[in-house]
Formats: structure tokens, C-alpha cells, sequence
């Protein structure tokens, strides 16, 4: 359920004058009470799903509104514009509460006699304590992670075989040969990502002159070479529908909706080489989901992360509807068997090990917003507009 942002902004602004002042008013001292039976949730598609959220709407009385936006920078911009008053959880990508929100004081640490112990039962690689859900320190837990995967493009093995695809690696973007072959999914951030690999130089540092040069050149080729630009759905038809070969950015995200459907045939490729760390192609995401440094945190914030742990809950996280996901609670036996063949299939669980093996994590790129105002004039100017 979406939340009007206006309508919050006017109330937490109302709310922090009436703090300062120490002059609450009455009807604001309920509302302030009503938050143990009410739940906000910033978060990536899944969380914001009513088969994750019914069952713990029901079991705790509670009203849970869950807003789902697809760009980790906007949703820790919404904390820094004063929505710390709004939401109690937020659910983004795995660097961001290590590095910027708790830094910030945008994100309070989680009780660790209480969520230690879950760690037991992840998968091999999250066990406690797990590097991104520290404090750089190693002193707080900040956060909870559930679900991740691989992350670079996707491809049609009936047009590109798998091997090939791995062998090519980024150089399928280069090839003039394939220009109005592939598509371009709509994700700033991770285009910004995939047009620095695809240049040959890792995205996760600063850049010289030469390779911001070299990235615009980049950019302008990429999305002038590519024959649509559009969201998941759009990718998954076109590649079923033989209208392109391959697109960017995607991985088991993505290409998952279609295999559910019995297309084996669309996959998520992890690249065999690449510039970044350790000569690695592929890029891997890990969501980490925290508590929000909200002055009225909701009681509910700490019982959630402690819901989603439950095997079954973790598997219907990992199958909400929208895309479908491996959660790191498959280490756990009781989670690990609810998955049918047909799911495991479907996140491409048979070669999850080897891609998370040949990625790097998901990180901060220190220049992103240079490279993104170059990515969209280099957007503008291959569409004419």
C-alpha cells in the first residue's frame, strides 16, 4: 500500500515542533501510542507484499503500510529529507547501512542476543558476524539479511548459449555485431554499474578523467546499440518473444519471473572475467533490512525482522509475487525443503554457488552521480530527446 509523502512530511514536521516545544498535543500523544500496532516499511518489491504481510497484519492487530521503490539512493534521500519520522524498517542493498545510514544516524542497531542467533541457520558465506550487517567496527548489528543473488545480464540460451555468454562476458555490449540485439532494463544505478565494467574498469572506486571520458563513450554506445529500454516485464517478453537476444542489467531477479513460467531457456548470466577485484565479472546484491532511527520507533519494527526468519516466511519471501529470490534462511534445512524443484529451477539454484563465487558485492560507487548525469544525457542524446 502506498504512502502519501506530502501527508507524512506535514505530520513529522508538526511533530518535531511539538518535540522542540515540549508541548505535545494530546491528539499527537495517541497517535504516538498507536504505534505499537502500526508498521512502516520502506522497501524493495516482496516485503511490500500482502502474502508476506497478511499473516503478521493478523497475528499482531496491526496495520502495516509498506511503500516499494526500486533505487536504494532515494530511499536513504526519503530518510535524509525527515522520513525517519515515517517508516520503522528500511530494506535496502547491503553497503548502505554500514556505510552511509548508521554513519548518518539514519538507523539504530538491533538487539544482538536477540538476532545472533538466526545467523545459525543461513547459508554458508552469511554466517555471524556477517560483514555487511556490522558496524565498521564490529560492535553493532545493524541490520538483517534475507534475500541476494547474482546480478549482471540475462540471456536467451536458445539464441546464446550459457557458455558463450560466460566466456564473452561484457564484450557482448561491445560488439557492434549485436547492436539492436539486447535491451536495457530500467535501473540507474546498476546501468551505471554494468556501462563502467563494460568500459573495463570497476565501477566501485573513483574514476580518472580518462574513464569518466571513456564512460560517457560508453553509455552513448550501449544505449544507441540497444533495441528497447524498459522494465522486467518488458525484458522477459521480449526475450521469449525472440525480439532480443540478451539484456542488461538482470540475473536471477529478473530472468526469475519467466523461468517460474517454464522458460529454462531465459537465464541469468554471471560473466567468467571482468575488471573488477580479483579479475571477477559479475556483481552480487545482498538486502539488508534495519531499523529506522525513527524518534517513535514501532515495537513492531524488531518483531518483523524476527518474523521474516521463520522458515515458512522466509520461503514466501523468496516467492513473493513480483520476482522470486534464493534467502539466505536456506541453510536452514526446515526452509530449504519447502522449495520445490520447480522453484530451485527457478532461481537458478543449480549454479547459485559457483555465480555468487564469481561476483563481487554490490557497492558504492564514489562518483555515481557524475556518472549518472552522463548516463542520461547519454540517454537523451541516442533518443533525440
Amino acid at each position: 500500500m502506498a504512502i502519501n509523502r506530502r501527508n507524512f512530511m506535514q505530520q513529522s514536521a508538526v511533530w518535531a515542533a511539538a518535540f522542540a516545544a515540549g508541548t505535545v498535543p494530546g491528539v499527537f500523544r495517541s497517535a504516538m501510542a498507536a504505534r505499537e500496532n502500526e508498521l512502516n516499511i520502506l522497501c524493495w518489491e516482496g516485503y511490500n507484499s500482502a502474502q508476506v504481510l497478511d499473516p503478521f497484519r493478523t497475528a499482531q492487530n496491526a496495520t502495516v503500510k509498506a511503500e516499494s521503490l526500486t533505487n536504494d539512493p532515494t530511499m536513504i534521500n526519503r530518510l535524509r529529507a525527515g522520513e525517519t519520522n515515517v517508516w520503522d524498517l528500511i530494506n535496502v542493498n547491503n553497503p548502505w547501512a554500514r556505510k552511509v545510514m548508521y554513519p548518518e544516524g539514519l538507523i539504530k542497531p538491533l538487539d544482538k542476543a536477540t538476532f545472533e542467533p538466526f545467523f545459525a541457520n543461513m547459508l554458508p558465506g552469511f554466517e555471524w558476524p556477517y560483514r555487511w550487517c556490522m558496524s565498521d567496527d564490529g560492535s553493532e548489528l545493524l541490520g538483517m539479511i534475507q534475500r541476494f543473488g547474482p546480478y549482471s545480464y540475462v540471456v536467451n540460451t536458445d539464441k546464446i548459449s550459457r557458455e558463450t555468454a560466460e566466456d564473452t562476458g561484457w564484450d557482448l555490449f561491445n560488439d557492434p555485431a549485436n547492436k539492436g540485439k539486447y535491451g536495457i532494463l530500467e535501473s540507474d544505478d546498476w546501468n551505471v554499474f554494468n556501462i563502467c565494467v563494460i568500459a573495463g574498469f570497476d565501477p566501485f572506486r573513483e574514476h580518472t578523467d580518462d574513464e569518466v571520458a571513456k564512460f560517457s563513450e560508453t553509455a552513448k554506445k550501449v544505449f544507441g546499440g540497444a533495441k528497447l529500454v524498459g522494465d522486467i516485464a518488458t525484458m522477459n517478453q521480449a526475450l521469449i518473444a525472440g525480439e532480443i537476444d540478451f539484456h542488461m542489467t538482470g540475473g536471477t531477479y529478473s530472468a526469475s519471473p519467466a523461468r517460474a513460467d517454464g522458460y529454462l531457456n531465459i537465464r541469468g548470466i554471471t560473466p567468467k572475467k571482468g575488471p573488477m577485484a580479483g579479475g571477477k565479472g559479475g556483481i552480487a546484491w545482498i538486502e539488508v533490512t534495519s531499523t529506522v532511527n525513527n524518534p517513535e520507533l514501532s515495537p513492531l519494527a524488531p518483531k518483523f525482522l524476527e518474523y521474516v526468519q521463520d522458515p515458512e516466511v522466509a520461503h514466501t519471501v523468496a516467492f513473493a509475487e513480483g520476482t522470486f529470490n534464493p534467502v539466505t534462511q536456506m541453510g536452514n534445512s526446515k526452509c530449504f525443503d519447502l522449495f520445490t524443484k520447480d522453484e530451485l529451477d527457478a532461481i537458478q539454484w543449480d549454479s547459485l554457488n559457483e555465480e555468487m563465487a564469481g561476483c563481487v558485492e554490490y557497492d558504492i560507487v564514489p562518483d555515481y552521480d557524475k556518472l549518472l548525469d552522463l548516463m542520461t544525457a547519454a540517454k537523451r542524446e541516442v533518443s533525440g530527446g
